[in-house]
């Protein structure tokens, strides 16, 4: 073999063997950016050393830690805000992310906790230039409850802005719920709604 076809051989492995990783890396799909993350948590949702109300702040910190690594919430509350989201300033989109994080973990985390081993059946993914969908069943004693994760791409990675569980959307029900409170209370009346539910799960009286 001459010594410009072994050189050619060579450059050709090189190609084949790196850009391949770092594609890989860059173009993951949706389920497997989704999948080590709900794994991940059902693992500390199953942690028998994380149980009790002894280690609430502990649990806790780690499922959220975990969430955020897969949910872009700024993303879930532009789109709970609607048109609104456009009518304030910097400061303010990142005061009410931080507001409809904080009532989202209040609202559903202790709800997550009650988990009990179900499995997680990942059955179809759906994509359109940098929107996808992810569904999966959720099995519970013999029954399969359909969950539908709502993914954009950002940056190198795709992340959830929305779930829609048995055809109710995370989303579109807190946009149902807050236009109300916008149409007669404004953009600051939704803040102090929102400030004040959070505050009640602080003092328990929720």
């Amino acid at each position: 073999m001459g010594e410009k076809m072994k050189k050619a051989l060579s450059i050709l492995i090189v190609l084949l063997m790196f850009p391949i990783g770092g594609l890989w890396a860059a173009e993951q799909s949706p389920t497997a950016d989704l999948k080590p993350v709900l794994e991940d948590l059902t693992g500390v949702l199953g942690d028998e050393s994380l149980k009790g109300n002894e280690h609430l702040a502990e649990r806790r910190e780690k499922i959220m830690s975990l969430i955020k690594r897969g949910f872009d919430f700024r993303e879930m509350s532009k789109r709970v805000l609607g048109k609104t989201w456009q009518e304030i300033g910097d400061q303010e989109k990142d005061n009410f992310t931080r507001l409809m994080t904080k009532l989202l973990e209040n609202v559903y985390i202790g709800k997550l906790e009650s988990y009990s081993g179900q499995k997680i059946e990942y059955a179809a993914e759906s994509v359109k230039s940098n929107r996808a969908q992810v569904s999966t069943f959720l099995e519970n004693n013999g029954v399969k409850i359909p969950i539908h994760y709502i993914m954009r791409k950002a940056e190198d990675r795709w992340m959830v802005y929305d779930i829609n569980i048995e055809g109710v959307s995370l989303v579109r029900n807190y946009q149902e719920q807050f236009k109300a409170i916008l149409r007669q209370d404004k953009y600051e009346g939704l803040v102090k709604v929102l400030e004040e539910k959070n505050s009640s799960f602080e003092t328990g009286a929720q």
